[in-house]
């Protein structure tokens, strides 16, 4: 429980005491003090859950003690004046591990508008720094599961966009120009015999602003010269370091050939790629018109390109893209009712498919549809929702996004309906699946999740719970999700297209996705988990006995092979500036590669030959 009854200077002196609050300015430290909420927690209380949805606030223990808990085992306590949550906070993606009151726990609850805010102030950073290289073992174990470390990775990796250079005679007004439309926060200036300056936006304020220096000043009269750069392939822990003992807090990085390849900033090495989902979450949140989400989302695919080449995880890469395309759809909807007028009902966005499970790749399109809650006039609110569902749509596709082919979209009026109509819905299919597209329905609901609006827990996929107890419908789902076969042929040989655009290509979407998130829908509902990621539902199947958990293994292994490959090939595709698709030419994989899939379809095909087995049902 919350509230704000404790005194605004009581809550300001406290955090003064604690880092990095006590190396902030004042009014820093006011603005976060006055956002707080005090929260209650009685021991052994849960404050958050290991796989729970993003955490959305920074949270500093007051008095007690926090434990950070994954998989049951303690990796760290946290007692008064430490900071939890943060690094959930910033990605957007589900917290590593679970927070529990190891005692009777006062926390203040910081709204992340604001602790980002302070976070990213100098003192703040010095702050995540320290913590990212001083952090434990078994901490710091976790957090590779889901991302490569940063402070381990070379600098050249954490690079997100093509260096801004201008020289030193470009007036100071064309210079802030060109860092506002390109977002960036510094401006290299060569200086001759290889030798740079730089101006960042801290300069511009110190130097230009404050000391009333004229905006058709050359940029040479405020920038750093010569600027301290660093190799690309100098590791980000020991870049920081340096960084943090001269107060930089960014550096330009050169190639072995002395090119300059962009600047690193003392942040992307503290957050990594998180850091660029966070501020261009932040960014669109604060669009006020369609057209300007359209200009942010043509930075989509950079920043694409930028995860991959910090070589981020399969999993982390789809979610973190999963979770920017959430951003944009929450702020297209609000668009939307702004614009339409009074609201006639509650309702609730949800993403379906691979945005709800959080499993996009680039090539994803997207599954949509609305659900209202509430008394309501089904002739004047579903009209009014569909409006929205046409419009918000209309908009995805201007900023690049494209919607469902097969009609799974808040633009078609049969994926808009009441809670009760969509329940009503679900409990039909449940009793009997042998409808008409009963089956894909239900796998196209059950992957759905709230993305804007009424967040009453999971209303529609709640309902898919009761498939637990119903044979029938489990039956036919596994007959369904047996129906897309591997692409293996005799003789350990892998099928490619005969005909059409992809001739001699291998679809791995068809091939290799689709038949292990089917297998782990049917699996995980018969384990009674309905909105869920594929490793989430397969892990359940294990834990339950839907599956044994060497083929959980597999299914898992099979599953991590291949949506790496899959990404591998889309981001070169965005590279080269084409449009991203799942069909890959054999010939261009490496024998390992090829050998790993060959290996990997086999072991699919055997698991739906081994479930069709044991449930008695035709494998299509």
């Amino acid at each position: 429980m919350s509230d704000r009854s404790e005194a605004l200077p009581e809550v300001a002196r406290f955090l003064r005491e604690y880092p990095p609050f006590d190396a902030l300015d004042a009014g820093t430290v006011e603005r976060v003090a006055a956002s707080a909420d005090v929260e209650f927690h009685r021991a052994g209380e849960m404050i958050f859950a290991q796989s729970d949805e993003p955490v959305e606030q920074l949270r500093v223990v007051r008095s007690g003690a926090v434990e950070l808990v994954h998989d049951g085992r303690v990796l760290d306590l946290m007692g008064p004046g430490e900071l939890f949550g943060h690094a959930s906070m910033l990605s957007g993606l589900p917290p590593g591990f679970e927070a529990r009151a190891a005692e009777d726990t006062l926390c203040y609850s910081i709204e992340a508008d604001i602790a980002s805010e302070a976070l990213a102030k100098p003192a703040g950073v010095r702050y995540m720094a320290r913590s990212l290289l001083e952090a434990s073992a078994e901490l710091a174990g976790v957090a590779t599961e889901r991302q490569p470390d940063p402070a381990h990775q070379p600098v050249g990796s954490l690079i997100r966009s093509s260096p801004l250079i201008c020289g030193p005679q470009t007036l100071i007004r064309e210079a802030a120009a060109m860092m506002t439309t390109e977002g960036a926060s510094a401006v290299v200036v060569p200086i001759g015999d290889g030798t740079v300056g730089i101006v960042t936006d801290r300069d511009l304020r110190s130097r230009a602003l404050a000391t009333g220096l004229g905006a058709d000043a050359a940029i040479a009269e405020v920038m750093s010269a010569p600027a301290y750069t660093c190799e690309a392939g100098r590791l980000g822990g020991d870049l920081l370091l340096e960084m943090l003992d001269r107060g930089f807090r960014h550096f330009p990085v050169r190639s072995a050939t002395g090119e300059i390849l962009g600047v690193v900033e003392d942040l992307d090495i503290v957050a990594g790629q998180t850091r660029s989902s966070f501020f261009l979450r932040q960014r669109i949140g604060g669009a006020e018109t369609v057209e300007e989400l359209v200009g942010i989302a043509g930075e989509l695919r950079p920043f694409l390109i930028a995860m991959d080449d910090a070589r981020v995880e399969a999993s982390t890469f789809m979610s973190v893209y999963s979770v920017v395309i959430d951003a944009l759809t929450r702020r297209l909807v609000e668009l939307a009712v702004r614009s339409a007028g009074p609201q006639p009902a509650e309702f609730a966005w949800l993403a379906l498919g691979s945005q709800g499970r959080r499993e996009m790749p680039p090539s994803a399109d997207i599954d949509s549809a609305i659900v209202w809650f509430g008394e309501g006039e089904d002739g004047v609110v579903r009209p009014w929702l569909h409006a929205i569902g046409e419009t918000v749509v209309a908009a995805l596709q201007r900023c690049g996004l494209r919607a469902d082919e097969h009609g799974a979209s808040a633009s078609n009026i049969v994926f808009v309906r009441s809670i009760e109509s969509w329940q009503h819905a679900a409990r039909s299919w449940i009793s009997d699946p042998t409808q008409e597209k009963a089956l894909i329905l239900t796998s196209v609901l059950v992957d759905s999740r709230p993305a804007w609006g009424v967040h009453m827990g999971t209303p529609v996929t709640d309902t898919f719970k009761l498939a637990q107890q119903r044979s029938q419908l489990l039956r036919l789902l596994a007959r369904f999700a047996l129906s897309q076969h591997p692409p293996t042929g005799f003789l350990r040989g892998l099928v490619v297209e005969h005909g059409g655009e992809h001739r001699g290509r291998l679809d791995l979407k068809h091939g290799g996705v689709i038949p292990i998130v089917d297998l782990a829908r049917w699996a995980g509902m018969a384990a009674g988990v309905t909105s869920a990621s594929t490793l989430d539902r397969l892990r359940a199947a294990g834990a339950d006995g839907a599956l044994s958990e060497s083929d959980v293994h597999t299914l898992q292994d099979a599953y991590q092979l291949i949506t790496e490959l899959r990404l591998v090939h889309q981001v070169a595709q965005l590279r080269a500036g084409e449009e991203p698709d799942d069909h890959v030419d054999p010939a261009t994989l490496s024998s390992l590669m090829r050998t790993q899939l060959k290996d990997a379809f086999r072991a699919i095909a055997s698991i739906q030959r081994s479930v069709a087995a044991e449930l008695h049902v035709g494998v299509r």
